[in-house]
């Protein structure tokens, strides 16, 4: 059984890999900011976190799996797509970008509890088949450490880690360190639920232990 990862993010790939998959990844071609846009003008209203993110894991994922099945006919298998955001007192905190941002965000986060959300979908793909797609969205709570220093913080941001990750922390990291509780499944706050996915797998009738890679294949 064969997988592609909708996503050229390391952290997903890693947790793939950890799980014993080993998949191809492919970049969708989803333009995240306008996709949100249309939705919240065609419905008139902001869409919240949970929301957010299961609209684009899906539109990630069918953008992926529509290029899969016309460039790759005989392609058996899954397509995982995700998303994520973390929100902070009812604010939903992207990736930061540039290091004054992080700064601030992080001398906020200290010693609070935000909800780290991440959407899932994943399409079953077979030759002569019509996609069949499952989604879901997964949450966890992640509590920093509330003695953080600021030249830990500083040290932190400088390295370059958290800039590019929604939240601006990561888990698995040098983040790590900082954070001292995760109530959830852990794999959410890395970028997607393991346990979510195995799930939605299950419900397009494909087993886990299915999409272990061999050493051969891998």
């Amino acid at each position: 059984m064969r997988v592609c990862l909708a996503s050229t993010s390391p952290a997903r790939l890693m947790l793939l890999r950890q799980a014993g998959i080993e998949p191809r990844t492919q970049a969708p071609q989803v333009d995240e900011e306008a996709v949100i846009a249309a939705v919240e003008a065609h419905e008139g209203r902001v869409l919240p976190p949970d929301e957010h993110v299961l609209l684009l894991a899906r539109r990630k994922a069918a953008d992926v799996a529509a290029t899969l099945a016309a460039e790759d006919p005989e392609f058996d298998g899954l397509v995982i797509g995700g998303d994520s955001m973390f929100e902070l007192d009812g604010e939903v905190l992207g990736k930061p970008y540039t290091a004054d941002v992080a700064t601030a965000r992080w001398h906020r986060m200290r010693g609070r509890t935000g909800v780290l959300h991440s959407g899932h979908s994943v399409f079953r793909l077979a030759p002569g088949a019509e996609p069949r797609e499952a989604h879901a969205v997964a949450a966890a709570s992640v509590t920093f450490a509330g003695d953080i220093s600021d030249a830990e913080i500083d040290a932190y941001v400088a390295s370059g880690e958290p800039l590019q990750v929604a939240g601006a922390f990561t888990v698995d990291s040098l983040g790590g360190a900082f954070i001292e509780r995760v109530e959830g499944d852990p794999s959410t706050v890395v970028g997607m639920s393991l346990s979510t996915v195995r799930r939605l797998a299950a419900d397009l009738g494909v087993t886990w232990t299915s999409l272990w890679s061999t050493p051969a294949q891998s």
